[in-house]
């Protein structure tokens, strides 16, 4: 029996790391690291030890004969992968990777290659953002070195990407959530959350009271696709979408009017197929996860039924992962359908081989939907590729999106729909203090060191732009916690001028409801109390005024 890695794979090798026969691939030392949509398990390899399991943060990885339903698909895939190693591009053979046999690590005494010379005093560090990048370079410094780390976040609960972009019928990726939550306790971490800097403090007042700043800021707009209509009311972001079905405070509740039959998507990436799959998945299903309490009650009674995927180049071009495809495939009660209103999409489809994205579309049904009808009975998901949005359409008498227009062909078509949700991408926003690159959304840097800002770093998506999942983010802070610890050796960074607990009472000054650690956990207790109550996971509370009035002991926020 060998293990295997499946669909909810994060990337961030700590896999690789426990492994003792080097048979999970590909590995940070080697070049594909990154670029592959998830690690592999080679099977003629594996020892069957089951340490990559116990070490994997998003329980992604399982015994390949206990594999079920879909799931069973992924033995292929990790053997595959290997398979494919076999021979070169033209035709040669080349090494598998990790060898045909068992490479046993030699085990030694451990070595932490980032620890600073014993002669250093502590650094103290500010990491602004409490998300994977964010907590993946505290994770480094907490580990390898002897830093203080101030984790600061803008809103009164920690968990970033993590809390609010992951899907809620992802649980398992959700864990790695709690692989962090172990350092908001650290003795050596402080907290502060609900505050903003650039609000209620200064980046020079940050940069005052630390040797170095990390600001893991993430990307939290969306591109636009600038087409006529797109600031119609009913042409939404999927970063506002998401936001709204994860309860984040910055989204109303009652943002998002699912009174349409068909929501038109454009974008083929995961994002898109998250969206895609929650507006059509059965509301009984969500009612078993952490979605927010409103969107899972404006599912129940939605009436969409179909949703259109809009995609600019055809289905081996596509965006997504194969394993948010295969789950795709799999939902309960959803038909897929691929419109072949272009031939070139079949085609596509047709030619691809059983490694490629493009194959999993082989045995979708394919028609070309009646555009002037209604949605055809029972719920499901178009493919449309081949495909751009044009502008989107009022009604008559009405300022809200109607219909979307789409390229069809050297003509154009339209799709009746009371949504246009866009899903081509998030960006970066400026970050008070800092330089930022209009073009890429990203801050100036070099290997994480912000340009001509001594002791300021970057890390995650401000850092290189949205690309990339949760485990990207851990190689990304190795990068820039490693340009920091050089910068501490060789003298670069300034001192701080302020005592370390001075820190704590500007934080409390300038913002009296700022949360620590304490509140924190009075929250987590709060929403699983509230999950059990309702039969579910966990229930998260929508506001910060619940946030913080649950984080500083009300009775309302504890109980409501």
């Amino acid at each position: 029996m060998t293990y295997a890695i499946t669909q909810t794979c994060c990337s961030d090798a700590t896999c690789v790391a426990v492994c003792p026969v080097n048979c999970i691939h590909p590995t940070p030392q080697e070049r594909a690291f990154g670029s592959t949509e998830m690690l592999y398990i080679d099977p003629k390899t594996c020892i069957d030890c089951g340490a990559c399991a116990d070490a994997c943060p998003v329980d992604a990885i399982f015994p390949a004969d206990s594999l079920f339903g879909a799931q069973r698909e992924y033995a292929g895939i990790n053997a595959a992968y290997f398979e494919d190693q076999e021979r070169s591009e033209e035709g040669e053979e080349e090494p598998r990777p990790g060898g045909d046999s068992p490479n046993f690590h030699t085990w030694g005494e451990p070595t932490f290659e980032r620890s600073l010379p014993s002669d250093f005093a502590p650094l103290r560090v500010a990491v602004v953002g409490t998300g994977p990048a964010g907590m993946y370079a505290a994770e480094d410094l907490l580990l390898h070195t002897n830093a203080q780390v101030t984790l600061i976040d803008r809103l009164p609960v920690a968990g970033g990407l993590v809390r609010y972009g992951v899907a809620p019928d992802h649980p398992a990726t959700k864990k790695v959530g709690d692989t962090f939550a172990r350092f908001h306790t650290h003795p050596r971490v402080r907290m502060h959350l609900g505050l903003q800097v650039g609000r209620d403090i200064s980046p020079q007042e940050l940069a005052a009271h630390h040797d170095a700043v990390i600001y893991a800021v993430g990307a939290s707009a969306d591109r636009r696709i600038g087409i006529p209509g797109e600031d119609l009311p009913g042409s939404i972001s999927a970063t506002t979408f998401v936001s709204w079905y994860n309860a984040h405070p910055d989204v109303a509740p009652d943002a998002i009017d699912l009174s349409t039959e068909r929501v038109v998507v454009v974008g083929n990436g995961n994002v898109a197929l998250d969206v895609a799959r929650i507006l059509v998945a059965d509301p009984g299903t969500l009612a078993g996860t952490d979605i927010a309490d409103h969107a899972l009650e404006a599912l129940r009674t939605s009436a969409v039924r179909e949703v259109v995927l809009l995609g600019r180049r055809g289905p081996e071009h596509a965006a997504y992962t194969r394993s948010e495809l295969l789950a795709l495939k799999h939902l309960d009660g959803v038909e897929l359908v691929v419109d072949d209103h272009d031939q070139r999409t079949g085609a596509s489809i047709d030619a691809a081989g059983p490694k490629e994205k493009a194959a999993v579309l082989q045995g979708v049904a394919r028609a070309e939907p009646d555009w002037a009808g209604a949605p055809a009975p029972g719920r499901r998901i178009v493919f449309r590729f081949h495909s751009a949005p044009v502008a989107a359409a009022a009604g008559d008498g009405s300022q809200k999106v109607a219909a979307v227009r789409v390229t069809h062909g050297t003509e154009q078509r339209e799709i009746p729909s009371g949504m246009l949700l866009r899903a081509v991408g998030y960006r970066g926003v400026p970050v008070a203090g800092l330089p930022f690159d209009e073009a890429t959304g990203t801050v100036p840097h070099e290997a994480g060191r912000v340009t001509g800002r001594p002791g300021t770093y970057v890390v995650g998506w401000i850092k290189r732009g949205p690309s990339g999942g949760i485990g990207a983010n851990r190689t990304c802070a190795a990068e820039t916690v490693g340009t920091l610890l050089a910068d501490a050796i060789d003298g670069s960074l300034a001192a701080p001028t302020r005592a370390p607990k001075a820190f704590d009472r500007l934080a409390r000054r300038s913002n009296r409801q700022v949360i620590d650690a304490r509140g924190l956990a009075a929250i987590n207790r709060a929403e699983l109390t509230r999950g059990r109550r309702a039969g579910r996971p966990r229930v998260k509370l929508a506001t910060v005024r619940e946030l913080v009035a649950t984080a500083k002991g009300s009775r309302w926020g504890v109980l409501r």
